[in-house]
C-alpha cells in the first residue's frame, strides 16, 4: 500500500551528482558546527546530506552507520569518512574526514595554551570550577544513555558489572577488559546466541525524503567493491604512513621520548575505541595519568570539559593530553614549550585517527560485508557492555576528584556537588543538552569562586 505523504518527496527530481568542491564546502562547515557528540554530529549529517541535499538515501546512510557502529573509532567522523568516500573515491573520504577534526585540533591548541598559561586568572578558574562537576554528570549520563541501549537481558548485565568490578577494585587494563569482554561474546554468540543478537542499532527505515544522488537502487560504485589488490596496497600506504613518523620520533628522541611514547599510546587507544569516546577516556586516564602522569587528574576533567565544548569528535580531547604533556615535560627547550605542546597535539591526533581512516578506504568492503552475522556482532555487543561498567568507573573516578579535591580526608566540596546535581538533574529529568548545561554550571562555577 502506498504512503501518500510520501508522494510529494517521491516527486522532487533526482538531485544532481555532487562535484568535489561542493563537498569540500560542506565537510569544512561541519567542521565547526559538529557539536553535540556523536548522536548530535549524526543528527547533523542526516539532516543535511539525506533530508535537505539528498545526496544518500535514507537507507544508504544507515546502513553506512550500522557499519561505522561495528568499528573502532569516532563513528560520526567515520561515518563522514564513509560517505565522503562513496561520494569521491579515496580522496573523498579523506577530505571528509580530515575536515571533520582539523577545526577541533586548531581550536583545542589554542584553549590548551589558553588554559595552561592562564587557568590561575579568576575568571578562568572560576568558570573550571564549575565545568568540573557538570563533566561528572555528563559521563555518568553516558553510561546511562549507552546502558539503556546496549544492557538488554541478564547476561549483558553481568558482563557490564564485572568489568566495573575489574577496573575499579582489581585494576585490570582496559585492553584485557576489551579482550575478555570479546571471548564472553564471541562464545556466548555460539552457544547462547539469543542473549547477544540484538541487531545493529539502527534498523533500515521506510521513510523517503526523494531520489538521492547515492538512492536505494544506486549500485556500488567501483571503487566500493572488494579487490584484494587495493586492500593490499592500502593497507601497505597505511603501514608506511605509521611507521616513517614512529622511525623519525625514535631517531630524534629514542623509544623513551615523550613525543614517541604518546604516538605509541594513542595508536593503541585507537584500536580499543569500541563504543565511543567514553569507552577510551578510562585507558586514557589508565595510561595518562596513572602510568605516564603526563596531567593530573584535574586536568584530565578539564581537558574533557574542553572537549565537550568544541566541535568534533570527543575523542579529540586526546590533544589536549597531548598539548599539556609535551607543554610540561622538557622536550624542547623552555622557550618553546607551545612548539612542543602543539606537535604532540598534532602527533596523538594523527595516531589517534590513522587507524579510523584505515579501516574505512581499506576494511570498507571487507566489514560491510559481515553485516548481520552473529559471530563478528556478537563479541562487540559485550564489548559495549563492558564499557558500561568501565564508563561507570570513570564517573566515579571524576566524582571523587570533584567533590573531595583534598581527598576522603579532606572538605566535601559542597558547592561543587550542588552544581553536579543540577547538571545531573537538567541532564536526566529536562533533557538539556551538554553544551547548555556546561554553560550553566560554568556561571554558577564563577559565581561561587567570586563570591569566596
Amino acid at each position: 500500500m502506498n504512503d501518500n505523504s510520501m508522494q510529494p518527496d517521491s516527486a522532487k527530481p533526482r538531485s544532481e551528482p555532487v562535484s568535489f568542491r561542493q563537498a569540500l564546502l560542506f565537510w569544512l562547515k561541519l567542521g565547526f558546527i559538529s557539536f553535540g557528540g556523536p548522536a548530535g554530529q549524526i543528527a547533523i549529517m542526516h539532516q543535511e546530506l539525506v533530508e535537505r541535499r539528498r545526496w544518500i538515501s535514507e537507507r544508504r546512510f544507515l546502513h553506512a552507520l550500522n557499519y561505522c557502529m561495528l568499528l573502532p573509532g569516532p563513528e560520526a567522523q567515520q561515518l563522514a569518512t564513509y560517505i565522503g568516500w562513496l561520494l569521491h573515491r579515496s580522496w573523498g573520504g579523506i577530505v571528509a574526514g580530515a575536515l571533520f577534526v582539523l577545526p577541533s585540533l586548531l581550536i583545542l591548541i589554542l584553549l590548551s595554551w589558553i588554559y595552561l598559561v592562564f587557568g590561575e586568572v579568576s575568571l578562568v578558574a572560576g568558570i573550571f570550577y564549575g565545568i568540573k562537576p557538570a563533566v561528572t554528570a555528563i559521563v555518568l549520563h553516558a553510561a546511562h544513555r549507552i546502558g539503556s541501549r546496549a544492557l538488554k537481558n541478564g547476561w549483558l548485565w553481568a558482563i557490564a558489572g564485572a568489568s566495573f568490578v575489574a577496573i575499579f577494585a582489581l585494576n585490570v587494563p582496559f585492553p584485557l577488559i576489551v579482550l575478555g569482554a570479546a571471548l564472553v561474546g564471541y562464545l556466548g554468540g555460539r552457544f547462547a546466541p539469543g542473549q547477544f543478537n540484538l541487531g545493529g542499532g539502527h534498523a533500515a527505515a521506510d521513510k523517503s525524503y526523494g531520489p538521492a544522488v547515492i538512492d536505494d537502487d544506486t549500485p556500488p560504485p567501483a571503487h566500493a567493491r572488494f579487490r584484494w589488490p587495493r586492500l593490499i596496497a592500502l593497507l601497505g600506504i597505511g603501514a608506511v604512513l605509521w611507521i616513517l613518523p614512529m622511525a623519525l620520533l625514535m631517531a630524534l628522541f629514542g623509544w623513551g621520548g615523550t613525543l614517541t611514547q604518546m604516538s605509541w599510546f594513542f595508536t593503541k587507544a585507537a584500536l580499543l575505541t569500541f563504543g565511543g569516546a567514553y569507552a577510551v577516556l578510562p585507558y586514557v586516564y589508565q595510561g595518562a595519568v596513572g602510568h605516564y602522569a603526563w596531567l593530573t587528574p584535574t586536568q584530565m576533567i578539564d581537558g574533557l570539559a574542553l572537549g565537550e565544548t568544541t566541535p568534533g569528535p570527543l575523542i579529540m580531547v586526546v590533544a589536549f593530553v597531548g598539548f599539556v604533556g609535551a607543554y610540561v615535560q622538557p622536550v624542547f627547550a623552555a622557550d618553546q614549550a607551545f612548539a612542543a605542546g602543539a606537535l604532540a597535539a598534532c602527533l596523538v591526533t594523527w595516531f589517534t585517527f590513522l587507524p579510523s581512516f584505515l579501516f574505512i578506504l581499506a576494511g570498507g568492503p571487507v566489514v560491510e560485508s559481515t553485516h548481520g552475522q552473529l559471530k563478528f556482532t556478537a563479541p562487540l555487543t559485550a564489548i559495549t557492555a563492558a564499557v558500561v561498567g568501565v564508563i561507570v568507573n570513570l564517573a566515579l573516578f571524576f566524582g571523587y576528584h570533584v567533590l573531595w579535591p583534598e581527598g576522603f580526608a579532606g572538605r566535601f566540596d559542597w558547592p561543587s556537588a550542588m552544581i553536579a546535581l543540577g547538571a545531573a538533574v537538567a541532564l536526566f529529568r529536562y533533557k538539556r543538552g551538554v553544551i547548555q548545561v556546561l554553560l550553566a554550571c560554568a556561571v554558577a562555577g564563577l559565581a561561587v569562586h567570586l563570591l569566596r
